[in-house]
């Protein structure tokens, strides 16, 4: 008889909790997906309102960012310690309350201020549910459920930026900020509800009634109890940030975590600037809202095809071809666009590769990082790489207001997600961590 759910988890077909709780990951990082990009629907209406120029703009934007960063080292490190859904839990908590009060600022030093907490929620949310979709699959599927759950973020920015442009169109900027943080409150509920704890996790940590709750969600997931857990792993006592720059994990978190950094910043340059680019074409913010919108559906879609081929394609090298098309296509949207309609199909095209690349980096996290330093491990990535996020708009509102054209910073711009590509050639090919 085995004794040992992990194995249990990686082998046999995906129970229904299985699917919900990757489900809820999906709608998690959705959620991110929406509020990460609030800022960027509600930025024409405050640079109108504030008469703020591109460079303080530029800072607004990145101000989550930075937030980001810090919370996805510091809760990705506790989701190793004390849980990936406490640690969900505190994220949203976060978020909810950074959102609302991002409604109240009147100033950028308090909008920036707001902003940074409500990114500490929005990093480590994106390293905890990470851990998670890659916790409650079995082995077969789960890059495809890591995938799956990062195509939650352009999901969230389609159907929460087609209400934001809604919203937009008979209130201020300020209805944004009000309706994330309605939507992200209501999720509070949801997880204690719906999302137990990993499996994965209660075994390497063994927390208080460990056996106890690792059977109650095995019942639920309708497999076989066990009577009792075999012996944990050296690692599992010792989790911590050291053991990534072990002689095990050195070369791949520091390569991965490079990676991420360059090409985030090609990324979130696109995502950022979009709106603004769009209205200082003579277009309505709503008008520009929806432009930024057709970003993401470009963006779900090529999560989903990423999804797709990586059941039968190495991740490594369809991350790697999304990096250099996606580059391509950012210098494309640089130029010169005749109407609207093109514009939404280059950004679109854009959104496709570049967000097809940040999800199967995602995927490498969940490959090349172990349990026992997964959520960590991933944190630290997405930590440090959201320098690169908060990077990508300061200098493009730099290079714009030092009087560069939109072609030239694009062609900048796009050099993160070519160097970021070149980095991964370098990679080890990932082992498969249980």
């Amino acid at each position: 008889m085995n004794n040992n759910p992990q194995i249990t988890l990686a082998n046999a077909n995906m129970s229904r909790l299985q699917i919900v709780a990757v489900v809820m990951c999906f709608l998690l990082t959705a959620l991110d997906g929406f509020d990460v990009l609030s800022i960027s629907f509600a930025a024409p209406g405050i640079s109108a309102e504030w008469g703020i120029d591109r460079a303080a703009l530029g800072l607004v934007l990145s101000m989550e960012l930075i937030g980001m960063a810090f919370g996805s080292i510091l809760i990705g490190t506790l989701a190793d310690r004390f849980g990936r859904r406490p640690a969900i839990l505190l994220c949203l908590v976060f978020m909810s309350i950074g959102m609302y009060l991002a409604s109240t600022a009147n100033s950028v030093t308090v909008m920036s201020i707001y902003r940074f907490g409500t990114g500490i929620g929005i990093g480590g949310m994106l390293a905890a549910s990470a851990a998670m979709a890659a916790e409650f699959s079995n082995q077969k599927r789960r890059s495809l459920s890591v995938i799956l759950m990062s195509a939650g973020f352009p999901l969230g920015a389609i159907v929460g930026g087609s209400i934001a442009s809604m919203l937009l169109a008979s209130f201020d900027w300020r209805a944004v900020f009000i309706f994330g943080a309605l939507a992200t409150a209501v999720f509070i509920p949801l997880v204690w509800l719906l999302l137990p704890e990993s499996i994965e996790y209660l075994m390497e940590r063994r927390p208080a009634k460990t056996l106890e709750r690792i059977n109650d969600t095995l019942k639920r997931m309708g497999h076989a109890t066990v009577e009792q857990l075999p012996d944990p792993s050296p690692q599992a006592q010792s989790p911590g940030f050291r053991a990534l720059f072990s002689p095990s994990l050195a070369r791949t978190t520091t390569l991965l975590t490079m990676a991420y950094f360059l090409h985030i910043m090609t990324f979130y340059f696109t995502l950022k600037w979009i709106p603004k680019i769009v209205v200082d074409m003579g277009y309505s913010p709503s008008l520009a809202g929806g432009v930024l919108v057709w970003a993401n559906v470009g963006g779900l879609a090529g999560a989903l095809t990423l999804g797709v081929l990586s059941l039968k394609y190495g991740v490594k090298w369809l991350v790697i071809g999304a990096m250099v098309l996606g580059a391509i296509m950012v210098i494309w949207f640089g130029q010169e666009q005749d109407g609207l309609v093109q514009l939404s199909i280059v950004a679109a095209a854009a959104g496709f590769f570049t967000n097809s690349g940040v999800v199967g980096l995602y995927a490498l996290f969940a490959q090349g990082f172990p349990t026992e330093v997964r959520a960590g491990g991933t944190g630290f990535a997405i930590g440090v790489g959201r320098g690169g996020s908060a990077a990508g708009p300061i200098i493009a509102g730099l290079l714009f207001a030092a009087g560069s054209g939109l072609p030239m910073v694009a062609l900048y711009m796009a050099l993160g997600s070519v160097l970021a590509a070149a980095l991964l050639f370098l990679l080890r090919p990932a082992l498969q961590h249980p």
